[in-house]
């Protein structure tokens, strides 16, 4: 995810899922309004109320996600009897019967192959949206937004722009995503862009810039301190970057702390589900566990901080929500749930015209069915190898017996005996 797309203006998101964006952000406002009443202002402290809220709303769906990925692993052996079945047969044919056979293990489990899409599908425009409000607080968050409207008002608003452009470009301080076509800033929401990210030190150059008019200035000030403080966290600007030009700094824990989180919810989330090395995307899940937390790690020193606390409380909300599920999901009887998606599904097809789905025979039964035979074959296999070893083992025995082993008389008394016993 490149960190471009993550700070263009909801004009130009490409993926900009207003709507939903627009909801999460009076959220956030809410969170912004209720901290004040107990004289908090603070930004950092609202994401970490904020993610909290999202968790919570979406944890219908992350049930539904996980009992799907429960089952998924418990129909495995069948689909992978299958895959084995059609092994190396490519031809249309043969194609189209693996795809019916498929379908039908997943019908006798009273789901379908896109199961779990329809979860992914409702929380990407939730998530994307997520990303877009915390890196672009006061542009969703009227609340905040009120202390820079303030200050643009002062200075003069648009009639301002041409030292705030200078100021900007002398403190390297990023346009291109927030000017047109001709380089130009063209509205205000694009001049809090820029003052968002200022940190202290940039304020007060900012103020200079405007230090002959008193008025002027104590509104920067006062707004500016403001902004500083409920942009603060634990010592941390949330609108700067941990990675500071590569100077080491109590910043980089973030980025540390977000991949670890993450690593250790992946891990506890695909503990509740064991994935044989075999199945389908397994190797591709293995890598993804570890090349996921060190991407966020990557990110989260090239984005502003408050993306970096957003990743981190996540994780956290989801090792304890995790916790949750997996008490629960342990707790579950899966055939009682098969039976209610049969009947589920049975009612979606009789009002298609369609025939119920016969119920597939007790799941865990089914399943201690196909291992056991695994392990029959396994043991099979096993006695085979013993008893060749045992005849390899008494036949150079028989040869070698009165000689050493190895020597030209062991050599040649095994022709001998070999004569003996086959002239016999």
């Amino acid at each position: 995810m490149n960190p471009e797309f993550l700070v263009a203006t909801k004009a130009h998101d490409f993926f900009s899922f207003g709507p939903v964006a627009d909801i999460l952000g009076y959220i956030m406002d809410m969170l912004f309004r209720f901290t004040h009443q107990f004289g908090i202002l603070n930004i950092g402290l609202c994401i970490i109320l904020f993610t909290l809220i999202i968790k919570v709303l979406m944890f219908p769906l992350t049930i539904k996600q996980q009992k799907f990925t429960k089952l998924n692993a418990i129909m495995q052996p069948e689909i992978q009897a299958i895959q084995k079945k059609y092994k190396g047969k490519t031809d249309q044919q043969s194609m189209m019967k693996m795809n019916v056979e498929t379908k039908a293990v997943y019908e006798r489990y009273g789901t379908s192959m896109t199961g779990g899409c329809l979860q992914l599908v409702i929380q990407m425009p939730i998530l994307f949206a997520l990303y877009r409000v915390i890196y672009n607080i006061p542009g969703y968050v009227g609340s905040v937004k009120e202390y820079f409207q303030a200050i643009i008002n002062a200075v003069g608003g648009m009639d301002a722009v041409t030292k705030i452009t200078q100021f900007a470009n002398d403190n390297s301080i990023s346009l291109k995503t927030l000017t047109n076509k001709t380089g130009e800033l063209t509205n205000t929401d694009q001049i809090i862009d820029i003052l968002y990210k200022l940190t202290p030190e940039q304020w007060d150059k900012f103020q200079a810039l405007f230090s002959g008019s008193d008025a002027i200035t104590n509104v920067i000030a006062e707004k500016s301190q403001a902004i500083i403080e409920m942009n603060t966290f634990l010592g941390m600007n949330l609108a700067a970057n941990p990675w500071n030009g590569g100077h080491i700094n109590v910043a980089w824990l973030i980025p540390i702390l977000a991949g670890l989180t993450q690593w250790y919810s992946t891990k506890l989330m695909s503990s509740n589900t064991q994935m044989s090395d075999d199945a389908p995307g397994a190797s591709m899940m293995k890598q993804m566990n570890i090349t996921m937390p060190l991407m966020s790690v990557f990110f989260c020193f090239t984005f502003p901080i408050g993306i970096g606390i957003y990743w981190i409380a996540q994780s956290v909300f989801m090792v304890i929500q995790q916790w949750i599920v997996n008490g629960y999901l342990n707790k579950i009887d899966m055939d009682e749930m098969i039976k209610k998606n049969i009947e589920k599904a049975n009612k979606k097809r009789a009002k298609k015209g369609l025939p119920p789905t016969k119920i597939s025979q007790n799941a865990t039964s089914s399943l201690k069915q196909i291992q056991a035979e695994e392990e029959k074959q396994e043991e099979v296999l096993k006695s085979k190898l013993v008893k060749t070893e045992a005849q390899v083992k008494e036949s150079t025995e028989y040869y070698n017996s009165d000689a050493k082993p190895g020597s030209l008389a062991a050599k040649a008394n095994m022709v001998k005996k070999y004569n003996e016993k086959h002239n016999k």
